[in-house]
């Protein structure tokens, strides 16, 4: 599975932005799929993570309520809609899909991963 994330881009703090995951070679639709991310000098955490069919979502503490991840399996696409961003919020944002249909924010289930896309909030 390759993944492909976009999306990002620089907004003011309080904007909004879609992140878009795509699969380039194979289909994701059996597996669960997270969004993490890394800010500049901190380590990679956990964003949010969908199962396979949409009927289960998990949210770090950080974005949950601002953020939404979702996906469409017609089109082989897992987006992140992040409202309401922060200057805290800036940072390199990776999709992964992982080898379980069940979501999990543990990164270490998570064997594919795309390249990232920059995200950066200014105040």
């Amino acid at each position: 599975v390759q993944l492909q994330a976009s999306g990002g881009g620089l907004v003011q703090a309080g904007a909004s932005l879609r992140l878009s995951c795509v699969s380039s070679r194979r289909t994701f639709t059996n597996n669960a799929v997270g969004w993490f991310r890394r800010a500049p000098g901190k380590e990679r955490e956990s964003v949010a993570s969908i199962s396979w069919n949409g009927g289960s979502k998990y949210y770090s503490d950080s974005v949950r309520g601002r953020f939404t991840i979702s996906r469409n399996n017609a089109e082989n696409r897992v987006y992140l809609q992040m409202n309401n961003l922060k200057p805290e919020d800036t940072a390199v944002y990776y999709c992964a899909a992982a080898r379980r249909s069940m979501a999990t924010m543990s990164d270490s289930e998570y064997p594919y991963w795309g390249q990232g896309t920059l995200v950066t909030v200014s105040s």
